[in-house]
């Protein structure tokens, strides 16, 4: 082969990118699902309440919501090292969620047959790949970016059958709403924290979570198998799963909360008192949130999650000695899926108003 037809070498992903297809207990996941099975699920019992969204699908109200003003100022050297790598890492972690979101809609939306199906997915995924690539944009306030198109080839992917699709993106929607009205709320409160403008977007945007959650629950109402029997052991195990992985994560970032003058601890709490609450919608059990044994699992978690860390960095002998660890990660998750949940009689009124 000639020099003149030697195909060129893709070039290899930067930094940030690489952050985004890394995958660990924590990070974002890609996923995949039985595209017919979902497309079987019929939602004729809530087709009032389905129209009415799909209109408010329809008229986008967020177009063109997702920009960066012509008054938008930032300058990272204002903000200390610490606070600008767990600032990247949150908005690429949110990319990356954003992201997987957009790609499982797309391939529901082009591989269906449904057509309320087909219409919801479309929808869907506009929304995700808007919010992932705003935040591109906004990435590049720090002179770094995803490279999406990488992301979807290099990212490894998940498979999960339809019913546990719907449990893990309603409550993916639901949180994703807690989390950034709790943000908002508190900086309409506290401007003086407000280190970066990309938070001003959090009420819209948020809102745009509420109502994919909205969709999601009247799937699930419409099919109320989904929610019987060995299924509400699944809501229970994704519920706790979800929360988890939230608490673990957010402490993760100590600059990032001290920048917003946020406790992570109490800001978690307080948005899995928010989740909890909106889930009643269409969760038969409940996780008991304020149980204090609920709390004392999830410092644990996050103890063990360090020592995990610390530990697998010394070599071959620390991976082992990391293996007792992870066993008390599987015996304390558990003990904290074992805690009593709070029984749910589902509302005649599937759709509710955000909680705050």
């Amino acid at each position: 082969m000639t020099a003149a037809t030697t195909p060129l070498a893709a070039a290899p992903p930067n930094d940030t990118t690489r952050m985004a297809v890394e995958t660990t207990a924590l990070s974002p996941r890609f996923y995949t699902t039985d595209v017919k099975g979902m497309n079987a699920l019929d939602i004729e019992s809530v087709r009032t309440e389905w129209d009415a969204l799909m209109a408010e699908f329809a008229a986008d109200k967020n177009f063109g919501h997702f920009k960066r003003n012509d008054d938008w100022q930032v300058d990272p050297a204002l903000l200390s090292d610490e606070l600008r790598k767990e600032m990247v890492d949150f908005m690429v972690s949110s990319l990356t969620a954003e992201f997987s979101g957009c790609v499982l809609y797309a391939e529901l939306h082009k591989k269906g047959f449904n057509p309320d199906m087909k219409m919801l997915f479309k929808y869907l995924a506009r929304d995700e790949s808007r919010h992932a690539g705003f935040i591109n944009e906004c990435l590049r306030d720090f002179d770094v970016q995803v490279d999406m198109s990488f992301l979807v080839k290099e990212k490894k992917y998940t498979h999960f059958s339809p019913k546990f699709i719907l449990y893990a993106t309603y409550l993916s929607e639901k949180i994703g709403y807690a989390r950034y009205i709790r943000i908002y709320r508190h900086l309409e409160q506290n401007p003086d924290h407000q280190f970066h403008p990309i938070f001003q977007k959090f009420f819209r945007w948020c809102n745009d979570e509420f109502k994919h959650g909205e969709a999601l629950a009247l799937i699930l109402r419409a099919n109320p198998k989904l929610l019987q029997g060995r299924n509400r052991l699944w809501i229970r195990f994704f519920q706790l799963a979800v929360f988890a992985t939230m608490y673990v994560r957010d402490h993760s970032r100590p600059a990032f909360h001290e920048g917003l003058g946020i406790d992570p601890e109490e800001y978690g709490m307080d948005v899995f008192r928010i989740t909890a609450e909106i889930s009643k919608q269409v969760f038969p059990d409940i996780l008991d949130v304020d149980n204090p044994k609920f709390l004392e699992g999830l410092r644990k978690l996050h103890s063990l999650a360090l020592r995990i860390e610390e530990t697998s960095k010394k070599g071959f002998f620390g991976k082992l000695r990391a293996i007792p660890l992870k066993l008390g990660v599987a015996a304390t998750f558990l003990k904290l899926y074992f805690l009593p949940t709070k029984s749910n009689a589902l509302p005649s009124e599937i759709r509710t108003a955000p909680a705050w």
